[in-house]
Parts: C-alpha cells; structure tokens; sequence
C-alpha cells in the first residue's frame, strides 16, 4: 500500500515537471533562418529566408477573418566597441495577411510596396512572405576598411493591429507571440 502511495506521488511529481515542456512543443516558431549578404553593382544587398509556423489560435483567428500584420525589420549597423552601434540603414517590409472566406483565399498585402497577392493555401502565403531578395542596404565606397558592420534582421508581428478584444491577449498569450529575435550577420567587405 505504501509503495503505491510513492509510485502515485512520484508520478504526478514527474508529470507536472513535464508539463511546462509539453505546453513549449505548441508554441509558434518565428525565425529568421539564413541571409546572405553580396555585393551587387557596387551595392551591398541583403537576401534572406525566415519560417512562419502559426499557433493554433493565431491560424483560427485568421481562418475567422482576422488579418494578421508582421514586419520584417532590416538594419545595417556600425559596430563600435565603447558605445553602442550606429544604424547606418533602417527598412521595414510590411506584410497584411487575411483569409477571406466568400474566395477561399488567403490574400497577401505587402503594404510597403502595395502589391497584393491571392494564395489557396495558408503555407503558400507564409511561403511568399518567409524569402526577401536583394534589399539594397549600402553602397561599397560609404564604407570604411578599417570598420565592422553588422546586418540585423528580425520578424516583428504587430500585434496592435489586432481588433481590440484580441489586443490583451496578444501581451500575455504565448499563442500570440509570431515575432522573432533580432539575427545578426557580419558584412564581410
């Protein structure tokens, strides 16, 4: 009787340390993968590949006709050893995504050149979204030998843009975290 009440106890010990892993295996990935950075013309540009993985609720709130807005966040930095770096290039891709339901499509706004895109598929819009290609970020001769630069690249979602009943629970629900840390790259000159 004795051994059964410690099996018991060591298993609910041993399930509720599991469980806060369980909950991370649902979590949504969003990240920047790769980026390449080359010169081009006597530009250096920036090409890079991200993944969009949406949570559950993220994909029903979509699926309901919630439009969801990310930004794909690019800077060029000066490193500076004693103060902190100087962004020499700022730029901002904006992306508008919503299903619309009478269509069956999913249709893709990128907001910051104005094109707009209409997909069967949720993947194949995440799939337009997830590759940028030769961003322009600096002419060659602006740059100094003797300095280090840095390229950052981060998936920001905008959860401000939400209808307000979703706003609160995109600040404290980690369904609604869809934005990514900042990857950084060295500009090899």
């Amino acid at each position: 009787m004795l051994n059964k009440r410690y099996l018991a106890i060591f298993l609910c010990f041993a399930l509720a340390w599991l469980l806060p892993f369980s909950a991370y295996a649902e979590d949504p990935i969003t990240e920047v993968i790769d980026a390449e950075i080359t010169l081009l013309n006597d530009h250096y540009v920036i090409s890079a590949d991200m993944n969009y993985q949406l949570s559950k609720r993220a994909t029903a709130a979509l699926q309901s006709g919630v439009p969801l807005f990310w930004s794909i966040q690019i800077q060029l930095l000066q490193h500076r050893p004693i103060l902190w770096d100087k962004t020499l290039f700022n730029k901002e891709i904006n992306y508008r995504l919503q299903y619309q339901a009478l269509l069956n499509v999913y249709n893709l706004q990128n907001l910051t050149s104005g094109e707009t895109y209409n997909f069967s598929t949720l993947y194949a819009a995440l799939n337009l979204m997830s590759t940028i290609r030769d961003i322009p970020l600096i002419e060659k001769s602006k740059m100094s030998v003797k300095e280090d630069y840095l390229c950052a690249v981060k998936i920001k979602f905008n959860g401000n843009l939400l209808p307000l009943p979703l706003r609160p629970l995109a600040l404290i629900d980690k369904q609604w975290y869809l934005s990514s840390k900042w990857t950084l790259w060295p500009l090899k000159k």
